[in-house]
């Protein structure tokens, strides 16, 4: 659970320094993702989901 609550708070404080520091381009972004099908939101969702998860085990040594 510290690990999970310690992945979370790391990414909030990556998402507010993006919002922080561009934040016309993040607006910018959110105003494209509304035009994107469900489909696609749906696809990249899963893309980043795997990514990251496949990120974790690497950092952990769980693919060697």
């Amino acid at each position: 659970m510290r690990d999970f609550l310690t992945a979370l708070a790391l990414a909030l404080a990556i998402e507010g320094v993006a919002y922080a520091l561009f934040p016309a381009g993040m607006q910018r972004m959110m105003a494209a993702v509304q035009d994107l099908p469900p489909s696609a939101l749906r696809a990249a969702g899963l893309a980043a989901a795997a990514a990251g998860v496949m990120g974790v085990a690497l950092a952990r040594g769980g693919l060697s």
